[in-house]
């Protein structure tokens, strides 16, 4: 990221910290800042208003469910554009947020080789080498720059679609589709991760900590980078702290 990349985000932080604080209880660590937490639900809040008002659009069996939950189909078109601005906005800083912790390195194409084992919750702790994101997380970061990117151009040249020729156009909505399918696609599998598969997840996104079980388990790398402390160490006391209950 470019030094001055670096201070918008950096600035972000400093601005937003003055509104929201958040509280690390005993045994809990640091996940998510205020600004962060803020960026991920703008994120989030966005996208799902430009998908649904886009379904709406997009298919006629749903125009009579979704439009009349926004006024009416004219007001439906009117808003998908500007939701969908809104989401680009949000995740553009959201990028440079993340832009760090989301590279990708060695930890990560060895992450990948053990897809299937995470997939199906072979192993109980994740390796040794998983930092703050895993690779998982990572692939859906990345989608969503390249959707974005698609979303924007794409819906640019539809919403100007006098400006170009009409077979661009046309492509345009070939790929504007694709595009929201597959992050449709990610967005579930992102709930049902972030839910049902890692509990305690979705609550770092609410109140911005984890517990440190959550971390070692998790996230080993990260969790002995904030606490300095052997993760496989942490598993073994809570192993043996239940086993003598």
């Amino acid at each position: 990221m470019t030094t001055s990349a670096r201070e918008v985000d950096e600035r972000g932080h400093r601005e937003f910290g003055r509104f929201g604080k958040t509280s690390v209880y005993p045994g809990e660590l640091l996940r998510h800042p205020a600004y962060t937490r803020f960026l991920h639900w703008g994120v989030a809040i966005f996208f799902v208003l430009a998908l649904l008002t886009g379904f709406a659009i997009y298919t006629p069996w749903l125009f009579r469910w979704i439009a009349p939950m926004f006024g009416s189909g004219a007001r439906t078109r009117l808003l998908h554009p500007w939701f969908g601005l809104l989401f680009e906005v949000f995740f553009f800083f959201q990028f440079l947020n993340w832009f760090g912790p989301m590279a990708w390195k060695e930890a990560d194409r060895r992450w990948m080789r053990r897809i299937r084992a995470y997939a199906t919750n072979e192993e109980k702790l994740e390796a040794e080498d998983v930092g703050f994101f895993n690779a998982g997380q990572k692939l859906y970061f990345w989608a969503i720059v390249v959707c974005g990117i698609l979303f924007l151009v794409t819906g640019l040249l539809m919403w100007f679609d006098n400006l170009s020729p009409r077979w661009v156009v046309v492509v345009c909505y070939v790929v504007h589709d694709l595009a929201a399918l597959v992050m449709l696609g990610f967005f579930i599998i992102h709930v049902y991760e972030g839910t049902a598969q890692q509990p305690g997840t979705f609550h770092s996104m609410i109140d911005g900590t984890v517990t440190e079980e959550w971390a070692w388990t998790h996230h080993p790398a990260w969790y002995r980078v904030v606490t300095g402390r052997d993760p496989r160490d942490a598993y073994e006391r809570e192993k043996r702290r239940l086993e003598e209950r």
